[in-house]
């Protein structure tokens, strides 16, 4: 049995990865600043109450117990920031993801993954699906904050080779009853009215939780050599159209009227003015509707050789 580490075990995606690791046998430390309920009195599990910045603690932590392998779900804004990321939390990051890394080389960790995002890539100016190895310019401080701690792992390992080592690129997440980022795609963000332009047929990359605890499990159980080190882009199989998010909530959810826009560039530039400020530009559900006009993917053909992305937003629980 493998004893896994899950930083940020209690927030919406740490919750969900434990919870898998659990169903396939592992015994499961969640470590978070905060204890949720989701897998409570599940057996192999334990909750360790840690804070994020708490170096004295995860230094504890590999001290007394053998850990297999961490995963890395910590310092994200479905675990422990608000959607407004500042430059405040975005050095608490940096400053924790070191102490992070380090300790868990120096126990012996035989796998390492951690949880990025795929607003670190430049937005593509062709229809080209976005690959792993494709240019990266965050705009955003959450994507600099990812970033950044993806350049703090990839230099760490130069010195432990033999750690086999993930990153996960992943857009906005959902479940059935995490619709957040869901509804952000279709609400004004000056009047918080839903809207759609034309018949709503544009779409948006997302990733079901579930696919991405799918990779997860799949990764800790096949991964068994350093061909399977490196980034892998983990996200649903198609886009997600605006229709298909007012249908989806207008079936399982509550929502108010939608109203219908004319598309078309002049509409667009309008509904973008509105970011008049920083805070709502740096924003990580912001709502970037140059996707309207390309429709862009990720491209997961890498991933795909491990899972199968089985989850879209019409069987999703």
């Amino acid at each position: 049995m493998n004893t896994v580490l899950v930083i940020g075990g209690c927030g919406l995606i740490g919750q969900h990865i434990c919870s898998g690791l659990l169903k396939k046998g592992n015994i499961v430390l969640a470590a978070d600043a905060v204890q949720g309920h989701y897998n409570e009195g599940k057996k192999n599990y334990s909750f360790i109450e840690a804070s994020v910045t708490d170096k004295n603690k995860f230094a504890e932590i590999f001290e007394e117990h053998k850990i297999n392998i961490v995963i890395h779900a910590g310092c994200t804004v479905d675990n422990d920031f608000g959607p407004i990321v500042t430059e405040k939390e975005m050095k608490i990051s940096h400053n924790c993801d070191r102490f992070i890394y380090r300790y868990a080389m120096d126990a012996g960790v035989e796998k390492f993954v951690l949880i990025s995002t795929a607003q670190v890539y430049a937005y593509p100016k062709t229809r080209e699906p976005i690959r792993e190895d494709d240019d990266l310019k965050p705009v955003t401080n959450y994507a600099q904050m990812k970033l950044e701690s993806e350049k703090a792992l990839v230099s760490e390992m130069k010195n432990y080779k033999n750690v086999l080592c993930c990153i996960t690129r992943i857009p906005q997440v959902y479940t059935l009853n995490f619709t957040d980022n869901l509804t952000s795609k279709i609400t004004d963000p000056k009047d918080k009215s839903c809207f759609v332009f034309g018949t709503g047929q544009y779409g948006f990359q997302f990733c079901c939780v579930h696919n991405l605890v799918d990779f997860i499990l799949c990764f800790v159980k096949n991964a068994d050599d350093m061909t399977y080190a490196g980034v892998y882009n983990i996200c649903d199989k198609i886009l997600i159209t605006a229709s298909d998010i007012i249908a989806f909530m207008r079936e399982k959810h509550r929502l108010g009227p939608v109203i219908q826009k004319s598309a078309g560039k002049g509409a667009i530039s309008k509904i973008l003015n509105k970011f008049g400020n920083k805070e709502e530009k740096t924003n990580y559900r912001y709502l970037d509707l140059s996707t309207i006009e390309n429709n862009n993917m990720l491209d997961n053909n890498k991933a795909l050789k491990l899972v199968n992305f089985r989850w879209d937003i019409h069987n999703t629980k």
